[in-house]
């Protein structure tokens, strides 16, 4: 296992942002302080050949240039609040609406845009970078002061894992996840992911209406074109389905102990991307919003379902949707949720 720190620039607002390239020799990865964004990871393929599996940008500046999330730490609150208000112990929260007149993501300043502290650790069996900071009672519109840990580590086994840890001092919503775009090609970005295979270990999702707010019903995805419960090429059924970007209620979710949620196979490359979890949902996008005008890593274009994501995390509008599970963090709770991705080839 190898790690390094080193200086990876300055922001616009003068903070010092530091990288870390943790590696065990078949698996890298990078980590900024930056929003801890995971921006790099690559892998071997199967002629021994690594390559980038991640959407993301050369230098600091494209970071924090305006894109849609690529690598970042999502909080408070993952996907969509309908109108950016919710209901909390008889109170109303009117957040900050970015996606029409919904929240999305955090709000116009996320997680994925904030400063972290980072600390690295290696042992034996892995090595990687715990990312901390506290969000401000108030921060777009949130309450309660919320103290947050974000921790990845790369096994020895190829095993990139994401650990979550979060605690308030006052009722707030909590609800974390990480928005890696995937192309398991090693392209970054110049093929597809219409070829790629999926499973994904769900008999139901998310319904939702046109601004992708959830209608509160959850359907059975059986003979539709959101059934990936036996692994099939993504193209399959995507024009029938009009795009992904649903969440899938995950069939073996465990708050305890990350189960099997979805696996991803590039015939191209023969790289295997296995998403272990233990949140409740799985939000699959296929960057129908990509429209070519974001340059990426040598300047390819990010153009429309040229990556993939896999977003582990609760269910959309939880606040306002009362059968779904909350997402409610109280003073002497514990938010803690882990995701592994672990890498192989077939």
């Amino acid at each position: 296992m190898t790690l390094e720190r080193i200086p990876y620039g300055t922001t616009k607002n003068g903070d010092k942002v530091d990288a870390f390239f943790i590696s065990n020799g078949e698996v890298t990865f990078q980590a900024l302080t930056y929003g801890a964004v995971l921006s790099s990871v690559t892998s071997l393929d199967r002629e021994g050949t690594p390559a980038e599996l991640t959407l993301g940008f050369d230098d600091l500046s494209g970071w924090e240039s305006d894109h849609p999330y690529f690598g970042g730490t999502i909080g408070r609150f993952a996907n969509r609040i309908s109108k950016g208000r919710f209901k909390l112990e008889g109170k109303e929260y009117t957040l900050y609406t970015n996606d029409g007149t919904n929240h999305l993501h955090g709000g116009k300043e996320g997680f994925e845009r904030r400063m972290w502290d980072g600390f690295p650790f290696q042992n034996e069996q892995e090595a990687g970078v715990k990312f901390s900071r506290t969000s401000p009672d108030g921060e777009e519109g949130y309450p309660g002061n919320l103290d947050v840990v974000v921790t990845y580590a790369l096994s020895v086994n190829n095993e990139l894992s994401i650990h979550y840890e979060a605690a308030t001092d006052a009722p707030t919503l909590a609800n974390l996840t990480n928005h890696a775009y995937w192309n398991l090609d090693g392209s970054g970005g110049r093929t597809s992911i219409l070829d790629h295979e999926l499973l994904i270990h769900s008999d139901s999702y998310v319904e939702v209406d046109k601004y992708a707010i959830p209608t509160g019903r959850i359907l059975q995805v059986q003979q539709s074109p959101f059934d990936f419960r036996r692994r099939k090429t993504i193209g399959t059924d995507i024009q029938s389905a009009g795009g992904y970007d649903h969440c899938y209620k995950l069939t073996s979710a465990d708050a305890d102990e990350p189960a099997l949620a979805a696996e991803v196979y590039s015939p191209l490359s023969g790289r295997v991307m296995k998403i272990y979890t233990t949140q409740p949902g799985l939000q699959f996008y296929t960057g129908e919003f990509l429209d070519g005008t974001i340059s990426l890593r040598g300047g390819v274009p990010a153009k429309k379902r040229c990556a993939l994501c896999l977003e582990a995390a609760g269910l959309p509008d939880s606040p306002n949707q009362p059968d779904f599970l909350s997402a409610v963090l109280r003073p002497g709770m514990r938010y803690i949720h882990k995701t592994i991705h672990h890498f192989s080839l077939a």
